[in-house]
């Protein structure tokens, strides 16, 4: 006797979600049956709503950002300076950045970090999009908002040489400590960037 086991459509529905990032058989199981039973699920707005982001959503061709045009309307915004470019690993590291209302220059996302032991070289990023842009926009700063593990040292090593020609300021996040942390909670790391990165605090 064959043993008990959901629908067809049901499982296929279960190994469909699992190919999400994150989402593991029990996961997949229990979303699909909220999907199934909740009357608040919406399924099928749910399946328009991937689907219109799928065939709407694309690169912004100037920053990588997502947009529903050509540029998206960061770049689009003429009231932003062109003066500094924000170079960022990935383009989910935009917003958190634009949250902030610090900055109001100009984005660039390399899509990804050096690291040759996955593949990653030069031509997988999109520092020859960069390159075009310093050529054509000239911007007077250059702000590496890269990470401080080997990867994100080794790009912005890279990058700093590769706009060395240019004459172009190149500067760095500051890092070190985090904000309501303190020194015994640090690793010798943290500590090491903090000490280097310290700004005047003379009254």
């Amino acid at each position: 006797m064959p043993l008990l086991d959901y629908p067809e459509s049901f499982c296929e529905l279960t190994r469909q979600l699992r190919r999400l990032p994150s989402i593991g058989p029990r996961g997949a199981e229990r979303i699909a049956l909220w999907m199934l039973r909740s009357p608040h699920a919406h399924p099928k707005a749910l399946a328009e709503a991937i689907h219109n982001a799928t065939q709407h959503c694309q690169s912004c061709e100037q920053c990588g950002f997502f947009s529903e045009q050509k540029i998206c309307s960061l770049c689009a915004d003429e009231t932003r300076s062109g003066k500094e470019f924000c170079i960022v690993e990935r383009v989910t590291d935009i917003l958190p950045l634009e949250r902030t209302g610090a900055f109001h220059g100009r984005y660039h996302a390399l899509g990804g970090k050096l690291s040759p032991l996955d593949g990653i070289g030069p031509e997988q990023l999109r520092i020859t999009e960069l390159m075009d842009r310093l050529h054509v926009e000239r911007p007077s700063e250059i702000i590496l908002a890269l990470s401080g593990d080997v990867e994100g040292e080794a790009t912005a090593h890279y990058l700093a040489e590769m706009i060395a020609p240019w004459s172009i300021k190149i500067t760095r996040l500051a890092q070190g400590l985090s904000a309501g942390s303190g020194v015994e909670q640090a690793d010798a790391v943290t500590l090491q960037r903090a000490l280097m990165n310290r700004g005047d605090y003379s009254l």
